[in-house]
């Protein structure tokens, strides 16, 4: 499907505030960017550079008074995600270097917690895909997703103790169960087709058969319409905008998705 995204932000300014943004999508292989706008007002110098997780990132300073940041895209995505039952568990020794990365404990996800709790949801099932899908079920049964419900990111220790979240937090649990499994498990952020209320998303994806699946705790069923952002261990690698100095945050964030008319 042909998807239209946008993003706006305004920021109020106090002081010339340095800024790293994660706003642009990259083609990849569930994915193309055919077009896209990126505007700052007022106009500043900016400076493009790739992270160390493969994310377009924009460096800046913003001056003072009223900032705004906006962003469209044209993209070709998935109308389906693909599901890989019975797909095989890599052993540590035989994965690539790229995704040892993932297997690690990170500030959100403490695996090194979960492997018990982890070895019990998974009983029975085949190691790799199935068990990571017994994962995203469990979350989606345990877990109560409540838009909204936090403003910050919690771990996921904190998540499996209140057992209820928002996307961004299902994701970090998830994250962790597979991890503590030795499955690689990366968090995403970026858009999602149909989502209500709108608004930035985030979902995870594992690594089994040689490639990554997508997982997402927060739909009932599978389907199309992911467009990634950003790619990283968890929130504190995929956030869109960090600032540097005294805290601003955005008094206006208008997401949208709608399907385009390009064939």
């Amino acid at each position: 499907m042909w998807l239209r995204t946008s993003c706006k932000l305004r920021f109020d300014i106090k002081t010339p505030t340095p800024f790293i943004l994660m706003l642009r999508p990259r083609s990849g292989d569930q994915q193309w960017v055919a077009s896209e706008a990126y505007i700052l007002s007022p106009p500043v110098s900016a400076f493009e550079f790739t992270d160390d997780f493969g994310n377009l990132c924009q460096r800046l300073v913003a001056p003072p008074g009223d900032f705004m940041v906006s962003t469209t895209a044209i993209i070709k995505t998935s109308d389906t995600v693909d599901i890989g039952h019975g797909g095989e568990f890599i052993n540590v020794e035989n994965l690539p270097n790229s995704v040892l990365k993932y297997l690690l404990p990170s500030r959100y996800c403490e695996s090194d917690f979960f492997n018990e709790m982890a070895t019990e949801i998974v009983l029975n099932h085949s190691p790799g895909y199935d068990q990571v899908a017994a994962i995203e079920r469990w979350l989606r049964e345990n877990i109560r997703f409540e838009p909204g419900s936090s403003s910050f990111p919690s771990s996921a220790i904190e998540v499996n103790k209140v057992r209820v979240g928002v996307c961004r937090d299902l994701s970090h649990l998830g994250i962790a169960l597979c991890r503590s499994l030795c499955i690689p498990t990366r968090m995403v952020v970026g858009y999602f087709h149909t989502l209500n209320p709108m608004e930035l998303h985030a979902w995870f994806e594992a690594y089994v058969s040689g490639r990554w699946y997508t997982f997402d705790a927060t739909q009932d069923t599978k389907k199309g319409g992911y467009v990634a952002i950003g790619y990283g261990r968890d929130a504190a690698d995929v956030a869109i905008y960090n600032q540097f100095g005294p805290s601003v945050f955005p008094y206006e964030e208008t997401v949208s998705v709608t399907l385009s008319n390009i064939t």
